[in-house]
């Protein structure tokens, strides 16, 4: 069949939808039949899965002719999505085109959530097209004779590939891609991405940065213009003394006529806590909503969030407050509005949640932000103007995540075992490893058959064995079993399941908070009030309360930080404050008593200055730097600066931080003019300072818990049996300190260290920000009383010391005191 005759196909059934093809799925179609490699660059909710089922379906119909009557069976093409709640809608769209199209070809799902049964109807014969996540491939390729499952595969879509780029998810994709461009000779790679600022990057991480692959490659941008509207809600009063305590609740009646014009809306908020008590708040205030308004976050149930999710198709929700369990790809047609409650601390983010509403080719996508705080609105101008600039964020690629590498090493060596030649030439062709040594692929071999050097006398660390044709293979069957258990990168605090004593379950709850909890302590959680009973085997026994609670559950991931793009973008939008006669945006102009009260005491800083502030109070003297660069540098930066504070007197510090800037807290006062002299802003020793400053020991120590689990070397437990966090803790602990006192050479524990300064405290983030801090002009204000920028700081630290109840009291009786003076 001629290529204009399948473009005849394609063309006719969008034809027959009402539909016209876009010109980047045509280019798209055009690119993959002629046997190309790409990238598709496409915003949400413009047809981008048609673009890619539509080819790999024509491709088949091309090479058999008598599709309609004989059905070629068999692995075609695998579709990789991070998120399983989008399995069940591409699902959809590739059974439309294949029943459609008369194909005869079968869709089916392999995730976390599939049954026993189907994996096992999947293992004697797969389907056509297979819709699956990064683990589930990885589980894949332990099994038995997976490459006769892969050898006729002609083609791997990865879905929001730039969701997965810059982690280890995105490693574990390209070690899986490495080995399958191997065992398939005619297979096509594509990723699909939102837009991201290093695009070309993108695509070599998604093939390899050199090889055949990437010389037979296009990208491919969709040239839509999508209207994005942005509205803030403005308070009608604003306290000139702004703190975040209050989440943004005083907000909650402007919020009420918005979702009431609309057909579905869907508010969006930064963590699951603040998920859990809009919800409640909302009902509390408006129960007539009973019924129509749902919660999703990633800890409810499955099929809850499933349940919510069919809800807002069918029309039957008129509101859903949720977290990023809904940021991706998930195709809502009612959805007219998205609110988002806080600061979303990213461009990219806010896109792709504005693109949640009018999600269809040509609509207007509309969002409200909503300040949880004063100074927040200075985020809303800045977005507004990332909106028109149609400004973008960069995703960093991982380099040598070693502890990947060992556990894509393992599942190859629980299947059929590899020949460490080969796999080596394929894992220096994936960005994440182009540039590892002899030296150290034989350290990760010796690994993986005796431990590491200081373990070689424990048997439970050697996991692989050689056979005599030199092939590495794991014959034990307990170890290949813990192992399929464990596969995945993403580790987080041990998650208990949530149930009702008589049975049902409800979600997962990170072990820390339950620790925190006495039998007949009462808890918010999806959406209900729960009486704690007891921890029985990794559950949390519950039942439903009637009384009233303030315990809400924080999830540790929680804490979002600014990307390096969004806090350029806030500087440039603060500095419009200080400059007279420049043109002001609404947000800017409505904290014009804010800034008139920061004039007072202090300064708005100019592009060319950077400011500090200093006062006293009965917590001691306050020093507080503005860098305005997102809390994770400024926590870098504020231990950086105490550390070299302290070698020139001796003083301690405590730290406090937020994306605006940090407070150094002493009980002896400090001449910051000695700081400015002696240039303590320097880059020059950066690294060394850092280790001492920050106790790097100690955050490497964290982060190499999860390098363990990830590489093998711990064992979390077997599902409803898992180990509970704090033996966890103690045995990755013990490990560390092995290697640190016997084997500072070992690459995981080096690992370990070097994440946590490159991804942890953003390094090369901290040196620029001090760069740009020499180029400015430093000014101290010695002031007598909190400033309205210092004081969202200074109450941040007493949260720590306070119940909810009395820190705002404690707060009302300082802003009115404030305000006298």
């Amino acid at each position: 069949m001629t290529r204009t005759a399948l473009y005849d196909i394609a063309n006719g059934w969008f034809e027959q939808q009402n539909w016209k093809p876009f010109a980047f799925q045509k280019d798209t179609w055009k690119a993959f039949l002629q046997g190309k490699n790409g990238l598709l660059n496409a915003p949400t909710g413009s047809g981008k899965t048609y673009a890619l089922w539509f080819p790999i379906v024509l491709a088949y119909i091309k090479k058999n002719p008598e599709y309609r009557t004989k059905h070629q069976k068999g692995l075609k093409a695998i579709w990789i999505t991070p998120l399983r709640a989008l399995s069940q809608e591409i699902k959809q769209s590739a059974e439309r085109v294949t029943a459609d199209l008369g194909t005869q070809m079968t869709v089916g799902i392999r995730t976390g959530d599939t049954t026993t049964k189907d994996r096992a109807r999947q293992k004697r014969q797969m389907p056509d097209l297979l819709i699956t996540t990064p683990e589930s491939l990885q589980l894949l390729l332990s099994s038995k004779g997976y490459e006769n499952v892969f050898k006729d595969c002609m083609a791997v879509v990865v879905d929001e590939w730039h969701e997965l780029l810059g982690t280890k998810r995105g490693v574990q994709m390209e070690l899986g891609l490495s080995r399958l461009k191997t065992i398939s000779k005619d297979l096509r790679i594509w990723g699909i991405s939102a837009t991201i600022g290093n695009l070309e990057q993108a695509k070599e991480v998604l093939l390899g940065p050199t090889g055949p692959a990437l010389e037979n490659a296009v990208l491919i941008r969709a040239k839509l213009r999508k209207k994005i509207t942005v509205k803030s809600i403005i308070p009608k009063e604003m306290e000139t003394f702004p703190w975040r305590g209050h989440l943004g609740i005083r907000l909650l009646e402007d919020v009420v006529p918005i979702i009431n014009n609309s057909k579905t809306t869907l508010l969006f908020t930064n963590t699951r806590s603040q998920c859990e008590i809009w919800f409640q708040q909302i009902l509390e205030k408006h129960p007539e909503y009973a019924g129509v308004l749902a919660m999703h976050h990633g800890s409810i149930n499955k099929e809850t969030r499933l349940w919510v999710e069919q809800a807002i198709r069918n029309e039957s929700l008129t509101a859903v407050v949720c977290t990023s369990s809904l940021d991706l790809g998930v195709d809502f047609a009612p959805v007219e509005t998205v609110v988002q409650i806080g600061g979303p601390k990213g461009i990219a983010r806010f896109l792709q949640r504005a693109g949640r509403s009018g999600h269809r080719p040509g609509k207007e996508s509309v969002i409200y932000f909503l300040p949880t705080h004063a100074i927040e609105l200075i985020e809303a101008s800045a977005l507004q103007k990332a909106v028109k600039q149609q400004a973008v964020e960069d995703r960093i690629p991982y380099l040598n995540s070693f502890d990947v590498l060992l556990q894509y090493l393992t599942t190859l060596a629980i299947s059929d075992g590899f020949y460490p030649d080969q796999i080596f030439s394929e894992i220096r062709q994936t960005f994440c490893f182009q540039a590892i040594t002899e030296e150290q692929w034989q350290w990760l071999l010796n690994f993986l058959v005796m431990g590491s050097q200081s373990l070689q006398s424990y048997d439970e660390y050697k996991k692989v064995t050689i056979t005599e044709d030199g092939l590495f293979k794991v014959d034990n069957r307990g170890i290949a079993m813990r192992h399929r258990f464990q596969i995945g990168t993403i580790v987080g605090d041990a998650n208990l399941t949530v149930r009702y004593q008589k049975g049902g379950y409800i979600g997962s709850i990170e072990e820390y908070f339950i620790s925190k909890l006495s039998p007949g302590d009462v808890f918010t959680f999806a959406g209900r009030n729960l009486e704690f009973i007891r921890i029985k085997e990794m559950q949390v026994h519950v039942r439903n309360s009637n009384k009233k609670t303030n315990k809400v559950p924080s999830w540790m991931g929680g804490r979002l930080t600014l990307s390096a793009q969004m806090s350029e973008l806030l500087r440039n939008e603060l500095y419009t404050a200080s400059l007279e006669g420049r043109q002001q945006s609404p947000e800017i102009k409505s904290l014009a008593h804010i800034f008139e009260r920061q004039r007072l005491e202090s300064i708005v800083p100019k592009p060319d200055e950077f400011l500090i502030e200093s006062f006293k109070t009965r917590d001691g003297y306050h020093y507080i730097f503005y860098p305005f660069e997102g809390r994770f540098v400024h926590e870098a930066m504020g231990s950086l600066l105490g550390y070299r504070i302290s070698l020139l007197s001796p003083i301690t510090f405590s730290l406090a931080f937020n994306d605006y800037g940090f407070e150094l807290l002493s009980d002896k006062a400090l001449d910051v003019q000695e700081v400015i002299d002696n240039n303590l802003f320097s880059t020059e020793y950066i690294s060394d300072d850092l280790g001492k400053s920050l106790n790097a020991t100690e955050m490497a120590r964290r982060k190499f818990r999860d390098i363990a689990v990830i590489s093998g070397l711990v064992f979390t437990g077997y599902p409803n049996k898992g180990i509970k966090m704090k033996h966890l803790q103690s045995s990755s602990q013990l490990l560390f300190n092995v290697f640190r006192d016997f084997e500072d050479d070992n690459l995981l524990f080096q690992q370990a260290f070097r994440e946590t300064f490159e991804h942890q405290l953003e390094e090369g983030r901290l040196r620029l920000s001090l760069e740009r801090i020499a180029t400015q002009k430093i000014i101290w204000k010695q002031c007598k009383q909190p400033t309205p920028f210092s004081f969202p700081l200074i109450t941040d630290r007493l949260r720590e010391k306070l119940s909810s109840e009395k820190l705002k009291d404690r707060i009302k009786r300082m802003s009115a005191l404030l305000a006298k003076k």
